[in-house]
């Protein structure tokens, strides 16, 4: 009787399982109600200009936006732009199932983290960094801005152009993976011209060196600095060591670099009488950048690479973000918020076709795909970065302004005429 009762529940309990729905796991930080997306950026360190104002475009984009009735939640953690503690901020966002990352900051903590995400199979979107090892990089990586090889390019080709000899083209860089990045490009840039066989070997020997902080200065036309810290000297000196050794003068100066950095550089060689004409990627930050240039009363010879359209476009994303930010508004915000908008881009294809809210979905309305982003063309048809736009302005005390080739010519003339200091 016993055992009859047993089978009878036995039956009962199979035929209750196969009439209940099955579960369907969601895809982490997908719920009912909300989409989370991560972001793991300096908001409290020497670069935090950088973090905020990415941070501060993200949450314009997705601010009010649902996407299949689940609002959008950005999260971030703060990393001082410092490998550990961005790996240690990861972890956290990842323990808090995190649909991806979007709109991290900086080379070095790229580094230490996209492994991490890898791992994971978590997507990495629209980071502010244009160094080569997300290009195409390890993992789900979708990229928004052009590459540091594309911006240092641009400023040397240019250089080239007017009149600018290789071995008359240095840098002053950051000494880790972004200000490497910076060197390849610079690599890149000349070694399709004739006579550089010496200028390609030592810019090889400084790529190649291995270690936290390897010596770097007094090895060729590269000056380095330590991340986080402003002393100037020392980059300077390789500098003027690679001038005596070539018997030339470093006519432009690449650098790569934080805002900070690079304009206390900059004084250090105007209080010198330097007569160097000096570039900047877009990573160094327009706008703090620009601020930190006029707290050191510098104004002329200073070029810097913008990847994103200038303020005066009337493209309808730019208009779009100076409304949604206001006084948030600047060149490292509109980034952050084209990276916003990329986003909601692939979340409304899915919406709009009906399909699940997934990573390998989501990863698919970019994939070798093209198109409009609100007048920004974006185009993944034959890599994972949506824009090679690279455009080079000029530093004027409130504004950055487009290069004119005119102005090349002016400041080369303007080298000539100036003694420097010993």
């Amino acid at each position: 009787m016993k055992n009859n009762n047993k089978s009878l529940l036995t039956a009962i309990l199979l035929s209750l399982s196969l009439s209940m729905p099955i579960a369907v796991h969601a895809e982490d930080g997908v719920s009912a109600t909300e989409i989370t997306i991560g972001g793991v950026m300096d908001l409290e360190g020497h670069s935090s200009g950088l973090g905020l104002g990415m941070k501060a475009g993200i949450e314009a984009a997705l601010a009010n936006q649902t996407i299949a009735g689940r609002k959008l939640r950005f999260i971030t953690e703060n990393d001082s732009y410092t490998p550990d503690k961005a790996v240690a901020a990861t972890e956290k966002l990842i323990a808090q199932k995190v649909l991806l990352f979007a709109g991290n900051v900086g080379t070095p903590t790229a580094q230490v983290v996209l492994p991490l995400l890898e791992q994971q199979k978590i997507p990495a979107l629209g980071f502010f960094t244009g160094a080569g090892l997300l290009r195409p990089g390890q993992g789900d990586i979708i990229n928004f801005r052009a590459s540091y090889v594309q911006e240092t390019k641009a400023v040397i080709d240019a250089a080239l152009q007017h009149g600018v000899k290789p071995n008359e083209v240095c840098a002053y860089v950051q000494n880790d993976a972004y200000g490497m990045a910076g060197v390849s490009g610079i690599r890149s840039a000349l070694q399709k011209s004739s006579e550089v066989d010496t200028i390609i070997a030592a810019l090889d020997k400084i790529i190649a060196a291995s270690g936290a902080e390897p010596e770097r200065n007094n090895q060729g036309p590269v000056g380095v600095y330590t991340r986080n810290t402003f002393i100037a000297r020392d980059g300077y000196d390789s500098l003027k060591a690679w001038e005596q050794q070539q018997g030339s003068t470093c006519k432009l100066v690449v650098t790569v670099g934080t805002y900070e950095a690079i304009a206390r550089f900059i004084a250090y060689a105007h209080s010198k009488n330097e007569p160097w004409v000096f570039s900047a990627v877009s990573f160094t930050g327009a706008d703090d950048f620009r601020k930190t240039l006029n707290k050191f009363n510098i104004i002329d010879r200073v070029i810097m690479t913008q990847v994103v359209p200038l303020p005066d476009s009337d493209l309808p994303i730019v208009q779009e973000a100076r409304t949604a930010l206001g006084k948030d508004y600047g060149y490292v915000s509109q980034e952050g918020y084209i990276v916003g908008k990329l986003l909601l881009h692939g979340l409304q294809q899915l919406e709009t076709e009906a399909k699940t809210i997934t990573r390998t979905n989501l990863l698919a309305t970019f994939k070798g795909q093209q198109f409009d982003l609100d007048g920004l063309t974006m185009d993944f048809s034959n890599d994972n970065q949506g824009s090679d736009l690279v455009v080079m302005t000029r530093h004027t005390n409130d504004k950055w302004l487009a290069m004119q080739d005119s102005t090349w010519s002016d400041w080369l003339d303007q080298q000539q005429k100036t003694p420097t200091k010993d």
